[in-house]
């Protein structure tokens, strides 16, 4: 059988991959192999963290909705429980925004939730 040096696809194949690693320090963006091991660690890092940036960023609102709450009063366990009983379909991303945007509508909100905390029958 005769050997195979590797034509076009080849080529192709591994001028993606070094693309794929272009702005790495010194010969990882130009070497294949180290190019290569660059890459697929990079890839490893953002399947992982695309799945932490949810939980990033529940964590950033629930600091926030606490922190607007405990200025009102209130914590922010007895809130969301007070909103739920409520039935206020309003998620932490859009709470967490108002607590910063508008505070005096979360206010409201929070004052609406102290009446279900103080008439838990209601």
């Amino acid at each position: 059988m005769p050997r195979t040096k590797g034509g076009p696809k080849t080529k192709e194949r591994r001028r993606k991959r070094l693309k794929l690693a272009k702005g790495a320090y010194g010969g990882k963006s130009r070497l294949f192999r180290t190019a290569t091991e660059l890459v697929d660690k990079g890839q490893q890092y953002a399947y992982r963290d695309r799945r932490a940036r949810k939980r990033d960023f529940r964590r950033l609102w629930i600091a926030r909705i606490s922190a607007a709450a405990r200025m009102a009063g209130v914590s922010y366990s007895q809130l969301m429980a007070a909103l739920r009983g409520l039935g206020v379909g309003l998620n932490r991303k859009v709470l967490a925004d108002l607590a910063i945007a508008d505070p005096t509508g979360f206010n409201k909100i929070v004052s609406q939730a102290k009446t279900r905390i103080a008439h838990p029958a209601a």
